[in-house]
């Protein structure tokens, strides 16, 4: 199966949403157009989106521990939504968990980067 990714950007937070298998074969270039549109885009804050996500291996984790680590400069968070079974035991046993938010929904996870940034300005 493939990947796809939708993105929509509104102020500095880019969502992504996942859909397909986020493996090896998938995600590079993926991680081209994310490197890409964060650095274009001044992006500081990413939603992933994981709803439609049906598989993700170690490269898929890869890509967003690299998201990561790329935005922590900013001070940037990186939030994941919507998060299916399948995809949280792999982002548990990942250690995503002490890097990453988890939010219910997009909704939730843009709600709390606003009263993030009204705090910290």
């Amino acid at each position: 199966m493939s990947l796809k990714a939708r993105f929509y950007i509104k102020k500095d937070i880019m969502f992504i949403k996942m859909i397909g298998e986020m493996d090896q074969e998938n995600v590079g270039s993926l991680r081209d157009k994310l490197v890409k549109i964060i650095n274009d885009k001044n992006i500081k804050h990413l939603v992933f989106n994981l709803k439609e996500l049906t598989f993700m291996d170690s490269t898929g984790v890869g890509i967003i521990i690299g998201r990561y680590n790329q935005l922590k400069s900013k001070n940037g968070k990186v939030i994941l939504c919507d998060i299916n079974k399948n995809i949280q035991k792999i982002i548990l046993l990942s250690g995503l968990s002490r890097i990453c938010i988890f939010k219910e929904n997009e909704e939730e996870s843009y709600k709390f980067l606003e009263d993030e940034l009204w705090i910290t300005n």
